[in-house]
């Protein structure tokens, strides 16, 4: 098995940026149920795995983007609409009350597409910018391996985020600055990736701004490794990627 070819499973998430006049924009934060198995307590954006209904909807739309970048595009949405209550990527007449019904729907157990159709409602994946991939190498040897794509969108007008009281317990909107020195000083942490994102994202002091500089890198899998660096080990990232922080002492990471 080679470190590029390694299988992990293929998730998405959403980085929801709310523009504030003269202030660093809030994200969207959640605090994931300390009895998940996957970053239990810690700080993340709403995203999850792509699953079959995801794949099924995608195969059945015209798009010229690749199959598997719909299926995650489309994951990102359900999976925000289902751990936040909001409706980023939809297109048509979408209010609070629409949403909120088709969460219900969504974690009733239906599938997104059975939602949206009678609703008059179309997905908008171009409202999602790309912004990061990552992917744990093989030497990280990860518990839970999964291939992640990042997006960007703008947080919706006229509603409200809630927890779903499941997978999330907490959720908040934070600048990324703040929400690092959040997680220093004690309330709640972030994974490595996480705090990777962040540190990029908070060089961006709008949505726009941060929608031209994800357009002008290329999107790539951060394939973090090991490497000897100043006597200790450290997890390391490309140094081309946008990323002001590229490697951490081993000894401060957290991971999933």
């Amino acid at each position: 098995m080679s470190e590029e070819n390694d299988a992990g499973r293929p998730a998405a998430t959403i980085v929801i940026v709310r523009d504030r006049p003269g202030a660093a924009p809030d994200l969207l934060m959640m605090e994931r149920a300390a009895t998940m198995a996957f970053a239990a307590g810690a700080l993340v954006f709403p995203g999850g795995g792509v699953d079959d209904s995801d794949r099924a909807l995608a195969a059945s739309m015209s798009s010229d983007l690749a199959s598997d970048e719909v299926a995650a595009r489309i994951a990102a949405i359900r999976e925000t609409i289902e751990e936040s209550g909001l409706g980023v990527g939809l297109a048509g007449s979408v209010d609070a009350a629409t949403v909120s019904a088709i969460r219900a729907g969504l974690l009733g157990g239906a599938s997104l597409g059975d939602l949206l159709a009678p609703r008059g409602i179309a997905l908008a994946l171009d409202a999602l910018v790309p912004f990061a991939r990552w992917h744990p190498s093989a030497r990280e040897k990860a518990i839970r391996v999964y291939d992640t794509r990042f997006y960007l969108a703008r947080a919706p007008l006229g509603q409200e985020a809630s927890v779903d009281a499941t997978e999330n317990v907490r959720l908040f909107w934070s600048s990324a600055a703040a929400t690092i020195a959040r997680a220093d000083g004690g309330d709640g942490h972030v994974i490595f990736p996480t705090r990777r994102n962040l540190e990029r994202l908070a060089q961006y002091d709008s949505f726009d701004a941060l929608a031209a500089h994800a357009r002008g890198i290329p999107v790539e899998k951060v394939r973090p490794w090991f490497e000897e660096r100043d006597g200790e080990p450290h997890l390391c990232i490309p140094t081309h990627l946008g990323y002001p922080v590229t490697s951490e002492p081993m000894r401060q990471v957290r991971r999933g």
